[in-house]
């Protein structure tokens, strides 16, 4: 972009220092790299920019394997101080272990997302340990699939039961409201903080079979959208990532015929990978994202445009 001064004329001083054209016939000399101003153009160079993640105070829930897993890894990176919920404590000590080998400091909490006491409980020894909450990642999420009602020509077969509608939604939403509702207070007082939730695609578009999670995507993305527009004016920055078809372990262990049918419906050809949606829920986090608030990113190949 021109300097102001530019666009209404310059003093004869600055005229001078500016070279003349080079000529079309020349070869133009390398740009110097290292000079703080280009020649001739009254612009100086930005410093990098910095995701500004160092030390900054991560939880990331369901945060054991496959995306969570991928996601504290990325943060550790960054340098960031990551507390790792998940229901199962099998891979705690290793976790952490790998959080401080990439760079990071790590401490694991066993936590179920759909208990309000442990969620609060996981919450204030995060500000007894570290004072702060700088951003929650509510990537916990179970699938229990069924068709609503299976017919088999005179009558249901089977039925999506009561008991997988229940457990679905209450880790994938009722979890994430939990956890937001937990740490928001800390990131009122600190007039600071970043929320990201996991939806999916299918929480945009619906899926075959999927009645519950499908409901409890779409409520991840409107719960999303409205604390955007309640938690805003505290500095807090509220989105939601919707992967498509990731190659989890989860995923890896389907039929190979459906793993073919996900991949011919992704335009890029491929699934993604948990590091795909880690690196999409580090950027929304950072410093570069800083104007980003109240949306869903799809992470997804392009699944969401069909092939």
């Amino acid at each position: 972009m021109p300097h102001p001064k530019d666009a209404v004329g310059s003093t004869a001083a600055e005229a001078e220092d500016v070279k003349p054209a080079t000529p079309a016939t020349s070869v133009p000399e390398p740009l110097d790299n290292t000079a703080d101003e280009l020649p001739g153009i009254h612009e100086r160079r930005r410093p990098v920019r910095e995701s500004g993640l160092r030390n900054k105070v991560v939880v990331i829930t369901g945060a054991g394997a496959g995306i969570g897993r991928a996601t504290a890894m990325r943060f550790a990176e960054e340098g960031a101080r990551i507390a790792a919920w998940d229901v199962s404590a099998k891979a705690a000590t290793q976790l952490e272990s790998a959080i401080k080998w990439a760079g990071g400091e790590g401490c694991f909490q066993a936590v179920n997302v759909t208990s309000a006491g442990d969620v609060q409980a996981a919450t204030q020894e995060v500000l007894d340990r570290w004072q702060r909450v700088d951003v929650l990642i509510n990537n916990a999420g179970i699938v229990r699939d069924a068709q609503l009602v299976k017919w088999n020509g005179n009558g249901p077969e089977s039925m999506m039961s009561e008991e997988n509608w229940d457990a679905v939604i209450n880790v994938n939403l009722k979890g994430v409201f939990l956890a937001t509702r937990a740490v928001v207070p800390q990131m009122i007082r600190q007039r600071s903080g970043v929320i990201i939730s996991a939806a999916s695609v299918v929480g945009l578009w619906g899926n075959f079979g999927q009645t519950n999670y499908v409901a409890s995507k779409a409520g991840v993305i409107g719960m999303t959208r409205t604390w955007a527009r309640e938690l805003g004016r505290y500095n807090i920055r509220v989105n939601a990532v919707a992967p498509g078809f990731i190659a989890t372990d989860m995923v890896r262990a389907m039929p190979e015929k459906v793993l073919q049918s996900m991949i011919a419906r992704t335009p890029l050809g491929r699934p993604g990978t948990p590091e795909d949606v880690a690196n999409t829920y580090a950027w929304l986090a950072s410093d570069q994202a800083s104007f980003i608030h109240g949306t869903v990113i799809s992470v997804d190949g392009g699944v969401v445009i069909g092939t």
